[in-house]
């Protein structure tokens, strides 16, 4: 028995006539009366009496083409779905993201594509950029936002700038420094600082500790905190000062003062990453989209 078995003895049903239900599947009326007729011959049962005249249904069809239509429904839903989840418009989505990113620009990415594609379930893990790149090779995140450059060789992950932002320096509400706009990077000498171990986010770890070297010192490292969020909020609690990406002043707070640096520093990056073999069709939805966000923004 086939699919088409199934549609041929609901067209029949539907329209009580040979003609005009071969003319509804798009076959010809031989076709159609030969899957019929096989159809009955493997069920031993007579599912149309018909004669030159008319056309109708035994009690043996109505059992079957109930079902039928049961089964094909299915079927057809399976489709469907099976296409949609080929083109990443159902399925699901594992992000990480470092801490950072959840102010700016993740909340625009996120509200875009759950307007596109609302069939998709996402599942959001805050991460430091190498455990994400950990979690990616093993395929439990399907994207990460993260901040690059990566150490070592990282030819199985493609990355995707998606935002770039300066680093700020960051120190509680009632530092000496806390009333100005900007300071030099000198003037943060001597501080202790709150920073994240170097092994979970290399590439801004070395920017953040150049940028110090260049302003003649090396940070000492009073605190260690893993994300930007808990960072800020130790320099608020008075165990340091610190130096942090841009995008961590956007959400204003009244026990820390975040401070443009001088001489003008380095941008630094925000890309999304994902494997460049295996990628699910979500994931590479998501970045077609973040990637054209940004790049409008």
């Amino acid at each position: 028995m086939e699919l088409k078995h199934l549609r041929a003895a609901v067209a029949v049903a539907d329209h009580l006539h040979f003609g005009r239900a071969a003319a509804a599947l798009g076959v010809g009326q031989p076709q159609l009366s030969q899957a019929l007729k096989a159809l009955e011959a493997e069920l031993g049962v007579v599912l149309f009496d018909r004669d030159t005249r008319n056309v109708r249904i035994t009690g043996a069809g109505e059992a079957f083409v109930a079902d039928a239509r049961t089964a094909l429904s299915t079927v057809d839903a399976a489709t469907r779905r099976a296409r949609a989840a080929g083109r990443g418009e159902e399925g699901s989505l594992a992000i990480g993201m470092v801490g950072s990113s959840v102010l700016h620009p993740l909340p625009t990415i996120i509200r875009a594509f759950r307007a596109r594609y609302p069939a998709v379930a996402l599942s959001f893990t805050v991460l430091p950029t190498m455990s994400q790149v950990e979690r990616l090779r093993t395929a439990e995140l399907d994207v990460g936002l993260l901040r690059p450059p990566l150490p070592g060789p990282a030819d199985d992950l493609e990355l995707v700038p998606v935002s770039r932002e300066p680093l700020v320096a960051v120190v509680p509400n009632d530092h000496r420094l806390a009333g100005r706009r900007r300071v030099d990077v000198r003037s943060l000498a001597g501080e202790p600082f709150v920073l994240f171990p170097r092994h979970l986010g290399p590439g801004l770890h070395d920017e953040i500790t150049a940028l110090c070297r260049r302003g003649g010192f090396t940070p000492r490292v009073a605190q260690e905190a893993v994300q930007m969020p808990t960072i800020v909020g130790l320099v608020a609690a008075g165990c340091g000062v610190s130096i942090v990406p841009g995008s961590s002043a956007a959400q204003p707070r009244p026990d820390v003062a975040f401070l443009a640096l001088r001489p003008a520093v380095r941008l630094v990056d925000l890309a999304i990453a994902l494997p460049v073999r295996g990628r699910s069709p979500a994931a590479a939805n998501f970045t077609a989209l973040a990637r054209d966000l940004t790049r409008a923004r």
